[in-house]
C-alpha cells in the first residue's frame, strides 16, 4: 500500500508538469484557435537559454530562471505569434499545424547543430533526498514540484477569474465578436495568452530538466504527452488539461511499476485512444461549435 501511494504521489508530480505544458495547448486554442505543436520544444529552448545563463554567463538559478522568462516571452510569445500565427491563422487551423510542425524540426535541428547533441546536465532546484512521513517515503523533487506547479496553476486560475484582465481574456477565449463589441482589446488578450504559454513552458523546463536532462529532442516526449493530455481531459477546459496531465503521470508510474517498464511509454496514447473513441470532446470537455 506504500508502494502505490508512493508511486501515485511520483506520478502526479510527473503529470503536473506535462499539466502545465497542457495548459498552453487549451490557452492558445481557446484565446485564438491555435494548435502549438513545437510546444515540446518550447520547453526545450528555455532550458539551454538557463544553461547558457548559468554556465557561461555565471549567473545564479533563481536570476537565470528571470532572465529566460523574458527571453521566451519575446521569442516563444511575441515572435511567434507575429511571424507565425498572425500570418498563418487567417488561412485556417490546418496551414498553422503544418508551420508549427516544421517549426518543431527546425529548432530541434538548430539546436542540434548549433549548441549540441549531447545531453547535458541540469541542477534542481530542490535538494536531493527523501521525505519521510512514516512509513512513506517521498522524494524532495516530487514534493518540490508538486508545491511549485500546484502555486503556478493556482495563481493562474486567480488571475484568470478575479483580475480584470483575467474576465477579459476569458471574454476573448469564449467570444471574440462579442469580447470586440463590449470594448475589449482582443489582439492585447490573445498576446497575454501567448507570453502566458511562454512563462509555462519556462517553469515546465526548470522542473522537468533536472530529470529529462538538457537534449535537442527532450521535447518530442513531453509535447506529444502534453498533447495527449489536453485531449484527454478536453481541450477547451483548462481543468482537463491539469486532469489529463495527472492521469498520464499517475498511470504511467503505476504501469510501469506493476505490468512493465516497455509499456510506459504507451499509456498516454492508449489512454487517448479511448477517451477520443468514446468521449471525443474529452473528459470534462464540451461540445462547442467554431467559426470556419
Amino acid at each position: 500500500m506504500v508502494d502505490l501511494v508512493q508511486l501515485i504521489i511520483s506520478g502526479t508530480a510527473t503529470g503536473a508538469i506535462y499539466a502545465l505544458c497542457a495548459l498552453g495547448f487549451t490557452l492558445l486554442w481557446q484565446a485564438s484557435g491555435t494548435i502549438n505543436f513545437a510546444q515540446g520544444e518550447f520547453v526545450m529552448v528555455p532550458a539551454f537559454v538557463m544553461l547558457f545563463f548559468i554556465n557561461t554567463a555565471g549567473l545564479p538559478l533563481w536570476l537565470a530562471f528571470l532572465l529566460t522568462c523574458l527571453v521566451a516571452m519575446i521569442l516563444l510569445g511575441y515572435t511567434f505569434k507575429r511571424a507565425m500565427v498572425d500570418p498563418l491563422i487567417r488561412h485556417g487551423v490546418i496551414p498553422l499545424v503544418i508551420a508549427t510542425l516544421g517549426l518543431s524540426i527546425g529548432v530541434k535541428q538548430l539546436v542540434k547543430a548549433g549548441v549540441t547533441a549531447q545531453a547535458q546536465p541540469f541542477n534542481s532546484i530542490f535538494p536531493d533526498g527523501l521525505l519521510s512521513l512514516g512509513p512513506l517515503k517521498v522524494s524532495y523533487m516530487d514534493v518540490g514540484t508538486l508545491v511549485l506547479a500546484g502555486v503556478i496553476v493556482i495563481s493562474l486560475q486567480m488571475f484568470l477569474n478575479r483580475t480584470v484582465t483575467g474576465r477579459a481574456m476569458q471574454a476573448v477565449a469564449q467570444n471574440t465578436d462579442s469580447a470586440r463589441v463590449l470594448g475589449i482589446n482582443v489582439a492585447r488578450m490573445v498576446l497575454y495568452t501567448f507570453l502566458i504559454n511562454a512563462v509555462l513552458s519556462v517553469v515546465a523546463a526548470l522542473l522537468v530538466t533536472p530529470t529529462y536532462l538538457a537534449k535537442f529532442d527532450m521535447g518530442e516526449s513531453i509535447g506529444l504527452k502534453a498533447f495527449y493530455a489536453a485531449i484527454i481531459g478536453g481541450f477547451n477546459q483548462t481543468r482537463g488539461a491539469l486532469l489529463g496531465g495527472v492521469l498520464v503521470g499517475v498511470l504511467e508510474n503505476l504501469t510501469g511499476a506493476y505490468i512493465s517498464p516497455a509499456y510506459k511509454e504507451g499509456v498516454a496514447l492508449m489512454l487517448f485512444l479511448v477517451v477520443i473513441i468514446f468521449r471525443p470532446e474529452g473528459l470534462l470537455g464540451k461540445t462547442e461549435e467554431r467559426k470556419v
